[in-house]
């Protein structure tokens, strides 16, 4: 691991904000183990748990907290400084930032999402979702990094992408689906492990193509960014 990745991981879980992950996830296991216990029929709370709430909410928010949290906080308490001193390419700094960020999102994710997959359906859903979560993971965690380098109020910004526009807007227009990370989850999860349990009208070339361009563009965005940042920790 390296030193940014060491320092980044340490940050993370060394600060309270790390607490703020555990919620979202123990609900989606209490609510699928609950479910599952009661015998109540997964067509009528998979739908709910599995995309509802781990998809639409779970995956987003915790990338939300994470992705905005590996450098944003850092440039909020001045510590960021001390990175921009070091003579790195900016590169260097984002890429084990983000993948840091991704892999603390895709674990925190993936792992009650694949045992609510297999308490729903079968191994093969527990896998889909666990795989398709994690490539969301890296999507939406390029997406929020970028973010809180270039506004700051990244969470802000970041739950009116994840509530409006994926949340009211998807389920209310149609075009907007094309846009949306949470859509590109489904496609793939869906893909990996065909149900009834998950629907999606984006195809699963579109949502490859898109997480991949957005994973990548947003990563060059952040990059970009951060050379624009003086020593000060302000852009110049």
């Amino acid at each position: 691991m390296s030193t940014v990745s060491w320092i980044t991981a340490r940050g993370l879980f060394g600060r309270r904000r790390f607490l703020l992950l555990l919620p979202l996830p123990v609900l989606l296991l209490t609510l699928a183990i609950l479910s599952r216990s009661l015998g109540v029929d997964p067509g009528e709370w998979g739908p709910a748990v599995l995309v509802g709430l781990g998809l639409a909410v779970v995956l987003p928010v915790v990338a939300l907290i994470v992705g905005t949290g590996v450098l944003g906080a850092e440039i909020d308490d001045g510590t960021v400084v001390h990175i921009l001193t070091k003579p790195l390419p900016r590169w260097q700094i984002i890429l084990p930032k983000l993948a840091v960020a991704a892999a603390v999102t895709a674990v925190t994710v993936a792992v009650p999402l694949y045992v609510a997959g297999v308490l729903a359906h079968s191994v093969r859903l527990g896998l889909g979702l666990a795989v398709a979560a994690s490539i969301g993971s890296l999507a939406y965690c390029a997406f929020f990094v970028a973010l809180s380098l270039l506004t700051r109020r990244p969470v802000l910004l970041g739950l009116v992408y994840v509530l409006i526009w994926e949340g009211l807007l998807g389920n209310f227009v149609s075009g907007t689906k094309v846009l949306s990370i949470q859509q590109y989850v489904i496609a793939l999860a869906d893909r990996i492990a065909p149900t009834d349990l998950l629907a999606t009208n984006v195809s699963v070339p579109v949502a490859s193509v898109m997480s991949a361009l957005i994973a990548v563009g947003f990563t060059a965005l952040a990059v970009d960014r951060l050379r624009s940042f003086s020593v000060a920790g302000e852009t110049s």
